[in-house]
């Protein structure tokens, strides 16, 4: 039995509370407020006629991501990143993309593009995460938003895609680290799938440690046990008729 304590009282393999909140957003075609415990991020996707000049001509659409972080998100002010945006911000903003876009069997939607923004409200930890699983409902709902206009007759989403982190803090294997927990993990790891079988990404990291195979099997255990969990809970969010 582990003597680490965790917040809300978890187990090592628990998440910290999970919440989305479908349509927040007036004007978003598809929009999601998702929180992991403190953790807070708006997601909104925006459907615009158009694509990237380097799709022009191919009536295929395109997908995009950026991601931000409020000043006060965190405990000190953060500066607001004005015009070109930092190495860390791009970094998590392509990954929301191609994470995003492992759920689309294609890009037969016309020369449309689908922009998703997730912002974060407030941080705690597994920010990125976060707005990975948030974005998903935002972009299944813009999709559905297409199809009530008629502007396509199949939507492309064919899968759910959620994120959840996992890392070895205090030397054990946790699932859902909060800011603490990061903090002074000795392994942190992100890992997004689109079910509990099939990996879109998986980025692990020795902080201030290094790992064994062993490890990696439990931290990707873990992993499975808490996307499972956030695609039952996407599910459940977007069977709800009329909620966005």
């Amino acid at each position: 039995m582990s003597d680490l304590v965790r917040s809300y009282g978890r187990q090592l393999n628990q998440m910290r509370p999970v919440t989305l909140e479908r349509g927040v957003t007036p004007y978003a075609e598809g929009s999601c407020l998702i929180s992991f415990g403190e953790t807070r991020v708006l997601c909104t996707a925006t459907v615009e006629e158009g694509v990237p000049g380097w799709r022009k001509g191919s009536r295929q659409g395109w997908l995009t991501a950026e991601y931000a972080m409020l000043p006060r998100a965190t405990r000190t002010r953060t500066s607001r990143e004005r015009g070109q945006v930092g190495g860390r911000t791009q970094e998590i903003q392509r990954l929301i993309g191609r994470s995003v876009r492992a759920m689309l069997s294609g890009f037969d939607f016309g020369e449309r593009t689908i922009k998703v923004d997730c912002d974060v409200l407030l941080a705690d930890g597994g920010t990125r995460t976060a707005a990975i699983t948030g974005a998903c409902v935002a972009v299944s709902d813009a999709f559905s938003w297409l199809l009530a206009q008629g502007s396509i007759t199949q939507s492309p989403v064919v899968h759910h895609v959620a994120a959840i982190s996992v890392g070895v803090v205090d030397g054990i294997p946790v699932l859902d680290l909060d800011y603490p927990e990061d903090v002074r993990a000795g392994v942190d790891m992100n890992v997004v799938m689109v079910d509990a079988a099939r990996f879109v990404e998986v980025q692990g990291t020795g902080e201030h440690a290094t790992f064994d195979r062993a490890e990696l099997d439990a931290l990707l255990g873990l992993a499975s046990v808490g996307i499972l969990q956030l695609h039952q809970l996407q599910q459940t969010t977007l069977s709800v008729v009329d909620a966005a």
